[in-house]
């Protein structure tokens, strides 16, 4: 009897390949990291080939595994037609992340779901956490990763950031002047948590520099213009934590969110790669 590919095995093996962990492809797929390496077990004794190099910091394809992914794929795309009985309908997600939220994850996320599927078009819109949240209950937005604001409850913990305060290496403060910050303008929830702490320690401050993302925010820092109240996650390697040194008082930690009302199956595995990928990345 001729051996066949199982579809759902094929699945696990691309998520595994993209998001390089079991773990990740397990979150993503919704099942549990057992039911996935049973999966491999099974395709690599089918083809009687060692796709995967596991250890405890990564899991790697190995040349066999390289080769496969691309007739995986290959045969996913097959599949995904004769379901359909035409070309596979586009999917689009539509995704708001909170600016201070978006860091590092943001690349690795578009290239992992660009390579798991071409037919997903992912809508990002970055801006403040109130604003992302607004949306989202609006209707505007299938998901959001934000900033956990308020009171409010739901949603599932992404990573939970430290904060810090950022300045170039080569910064100096004069002593007796207000201390140069630069931020996002208002509503910004981590502008607002910098300058309540400050003014319970009764700290002078000035406004030097306002951004209208973190990007420019991160600029103004590094160009030693002020120091920028960043998550440590997303904070380059060319800002320091200069917080200690002059005695600033601790901001505290956040935790960042996703809340999603996504529903269908494709999109409903894209959504857990995105937050498998987010939870690699800041790991």
């Amino acid at each position: 009897m001729t051996a066949t590919l199982d579809i759902t095995t094929v699945q696990a093996f691309l998520l595994v390949a993209d998001l390089q962990s079991f773990t990740r492809a397990a979150e993503a797929l919704g099942t549990t990291q057992a039911a996935v390496s049973l999966k491999l077990q099974r395709l690599e004794t089918l083809l009687e080939k060692r796709l995967v190099e596991r250890s405890p910091r990564a899991v790697r394809l190995t040349a066999d595994g390289a080769a496969f992914v691309d007739r995986a794929r290959a045969l996913m795309t097959a599949h995904d037609l004769a379901l359909s009985g035409d070309a596979p309908a586009a999917q689009s997600l539509s995704l708001g992340i909170s600016d201070h939220a978006a860091g590092p994850e943001l690349v690795p996320l578009l290239e992992r779901l660009h390579a798991m599927s071409s037919n997903l078009t992912l809508a990002v819109t970055i801006g403040f956490s109130r604003e992302m949240q607004d949306a989202y209950d609006a209707g505007e937005l299938d998901a959001v990763i934000v900033r956990q604001e308020g009171s409010r409850r739901g949603g599932e913990k992404l990573t939970e950031d430290e904060f810090g305060w950022f300045a170039a290496r080569r910064f100096t403060l004069p002593k007796g002047d207000a201390l140069p910050l630069a931020t996002l303008a208002p509503p910004c929830g981590v502008r607002a948590v910098a300058v309540r702490a400050l003014e319970k320690a009764g700290l002078a401050w000035r406004e030097r520099f306002v951004g209208g993302g973190v990007t420019a925010v991160v600029a103004a820092a590094l160009a030693g213009l002020a120091i920028a109240p960043l998550a440590r996650r997303i904070a380059p390697a060319g800002l320091v934590d200069i917080g200690p040194a002059h005695k600033l008082p601790k901001l505290g930690s956040s935790k960042v969110m996703l809340h999603s009302k996504v529903s269908d199956p494709a999109k409903l595995v894209a959504l857990r790669a995105v937050a498998a990928t987010f939870r690699s990345v800041a790991a």
